[in-house]
């Protein structure tokens, strides 16, 4: 398996598992109905240990543009691949979100709220205040990118051997997502990974979904921006440490 396909179905099976506990929890007359965010943040943190556990041998399993940029701005991944990795994790977002509406589709008709499908896809603010909402993604993917830089790093050393996310397995970056989510999630949601939030929103747009409502557009910006700044800041602290 390429590097190129192990990021696309990494991201896929982080998507439809992520994506689908959320409509699981929020959409009308399943069977996880109103189950709450423990069970969100629960299942989101299974979704990335999934996703790191496949492609982890193939690709690092970034699965997250934010860490791909923020690999490489440490130095610890070549930036020639940045654009593959970014193009093959939006391209499997954007295939597991539309699964997810596609096998709860029946859910999505039978749901009334606008707010609650589109909840499904992409991450929105509990309070819509730009600057809380913008720093509360650059903390959270600031906390994911500074743990993961301790313990492992995305260098392809040859054809055979690829160090990334999983070098360690895949359940220590679980349980930082899951603490993040736990912690940090509640004002935006956590996208804290462009790409989770940017697919799906996609699909949202695409999709003949019922009385889906908008896309809110204005908002997305912050689920990009937020992830990257804070990776990034998080790669510049760690290159710095030694000097500290």
């Amino acid at each position: 398996m390429t590097p190129f396909i192990a990021e696309l179905i990494g991201t896929f099976l982080l998507i439809l598992l992520g994506c689908g506990v959320v409509a699981n929890v929020v959409l009308k007359d399943t069977k996880g109905h109103n189950s709450g965010w423990i069970v969100i943040t629960t299942g989101w943190a299974l979704a990335v240990y999934i996703g790191v556990l496949v492609a982890a041998p193939y690709s690092g399993a970034h699965i997250n543009p934010a860490v791909s940029i923020a690999l490489a701005a440490a130095g610890e991944f070549a930036w020639d691949l940045v654009p593959s990795y970014l193009l093959a994790q939006l391209i499997g977002a954007i295939l597991g979100a539309t699964l997810v509406w596609l096998i709860y589709k029946d859910h999505f008709d039978r749901t009334e709220e606008q707010s609650s499908k589109l909840g499904v896809f992409s991450t929105i603010p509990a309070i819509r205040n730009t600057f809380p909402n913008l720093l509360g993604e650059i903390s959270g993917t600031f906390v994911l990118v500074f743990a993961v830089l301790f313990f492992t790093d995305a260098t392809i050393l040859d054809s055979d051997e690829v160090i990334g996310l999983g070098s360690l397995g895949a359940l220590p970056v679980a349980l930082v997502v899951w603490g993040i989510g736990l912690c940090l999630g509640g004002t935006t949601g956590y996208a804290i990974n462009p790409a989770r939030d940017l697919g799906p929103r996609i699909t949202h747009a695409l999709a003949p979904i019922k009385n889906k409502g908008k896309n809110d557009w204005s908002y997305s910006w912050i689920p990009i921006i937020g992830p990257i700044l804070g990776g990034i800041v998080a790669a510049f602290l760690y290159l710095a440490l030694p000097t500290i």
